[in-house]
């Protein structure tokens, strides 16, 4: 029997969707299939092999999707993997028209939600994928891109990352001038991933809002990829959106401790903790049946949420889900669909229906938008900028 709560929250879903900030689907469609969309067809539940298909989309209310064209840091230029990318997403869109819509404003995503699509929008995951060209940068903004992900899990030559060890002590001179030209170009810059001190040095820099595209909450689970308070608490001035994750090692304290206990466990055997040959995950599973994993559910989601509204207040707030990019999810949380389950538990803490349309919809559209304005005023002052690495962090 569906509880009051959650009718409620579909109905919610129905008039104010989910703008979710973050999912990987286009690299799951990469390692899986190499960019096969007739071996992925996403308008077939998926469930043996993703967590993202476009049933799942419905069933869940999401109205926009933020799709990610990550690359990984390591690999050696990154540029062709991430136009591999962002053609994989316009596939997408080409192959679904009923269902999907290319969306490259805030106005794109309001006349979606009017004809009952999903706007799909793209986000690069990490600023290797510009590699130290603002030229680059431009050219992944005409391409579609509407924010980029200053770093991923390592530094880059110009920002320090959350995983890293620090080397810029934030960002460096150049650093700062990417997030000048995001500003001149309306790109959002997304601080997931980085170093609080690249958050500070960028929140300093930038006179647009920003967005943490999928990021929770330092101060209830104290890892590197969350958010310290006072970095919450400068969202209001900023104007800037934090979009909690669902990714249970970043979200449940428990989990974070059990991953760094099995990653210690895989270099005792001589292994990286990313190994996934055979060996590796005997090594891993024998692990694992010794000491159970910790499971996140809904209501851990729910008290990030709960401490980001008291840090940043309503109007900052977001969901980025971080789908087909994490191997496990929370109870209730297992795929797309889930949504209505987060919303559910949120009116039954108290969250008003005016809240949860913020935490859904509206907060996303009103960052995008002022990310424009701010755009328009910058372009009328500023020429594009050629700096580079080499001139400004000599």
């Amino acid at each position: 029997m569906t509880s009051p709560s959650l009718e409620a929250a579909r109905e919610l879903l129905r008039q104010y969707p989910v703008v979710d900030g973050h999912n990987d689907l286009p690299w799951a469609l990469r390692e899986q299939v190499g960019y096969d969309l007739d071996a992925r067809d996403i308008s077939v539940h998926q469930n043996a092999h993703l967590h993202t298909d476009l049933p799942r989309l419905r069933e869940g209310g999401v109205g926009a999707q933020f799709w990610s064209v990550y690359v990984r840091s390591d690999m050696p230029g990154p540029v062709p993997a991430t136009l591999e990318q962002i053609d994989c997403v316009r596939q997408l869109i080409d192959r679904y028209p009923a269902d999907l819509r290319r969306a490259l404003t805030a106005a794109d995503m309001e006349a979606a939600r009017a004809d009952g699509r999903i706007a799909s929008l793209m986000g690069a995951e990490g600023g290797h994928s510009i590699a130290n060209s603002l030229g680059t940068l431009r050219g992944l903004y005409e391409l579609g891109v509407r924010y980029m992900t200053l770093t991923h899990n390592d530094n880059v030559a110009w920002a320090d990352s959350a995983t890293d060890q620090p080397v810029a002590g934030g960002l460096t001179n150049f650093g700062r001038e990417v997030v000048r030209e995001m500003n001149r170009l309306g790109m959002l810059v997304d601080l997931s991933h980085v170093a609080a001190t690249t958050m500070r040095d960028a929140l300093d820099t930038s006179d647009a809002p920003v967005i943490f595209s999928h990021s929770s909450a330092r101060a209830v689970c104290d890892h590197p990829r969350n958010i310290p308070d006072d970095v919450l608490e400068r969202l209001p001035a900023n104007g800037g959106v934090a979009m909690v994750t669902f990714v249970p090692k970043f979200v449940l304290q428990a989990a974070v401790d059990w991953t760094a206990a099995a990653d210690e466990n895989m270099r005792a055997h001589g292994l990286h903790h990313l190994d996934t040959t055979p060996e590796a995950m005997k090594v891993h599973q024998a692990f694992e049946e010794r000491r159970p994993r910790p499971v996140a559910t809904v209501a851990t989601v729910a008290d990030h949420l709960d401490h980001m509204r008291e840090a940043a207040g309503i109007d900052h707030l977001g969901i980025g889900g971080d789908y087909d990019g994490t191997a496990f999810t929370p109870d209730g949380l297992g795929d797309v669909s889930g949504y209505p389950n987060l919303i559910a538990e949120l009116l039954d803490r108290g969250w008003s229906t005016s809240d949860l349309a913020k935490l859904t919809w509206q907060n996303a559209v009103r960052v995008l938008g002022a990310a424009e304005d701010v755009a328009r005023d910058i372009q009328g002052k500023r020429s594009p900028s050629n700096a580079t690495l080499e001139q400004l962090d000599r």
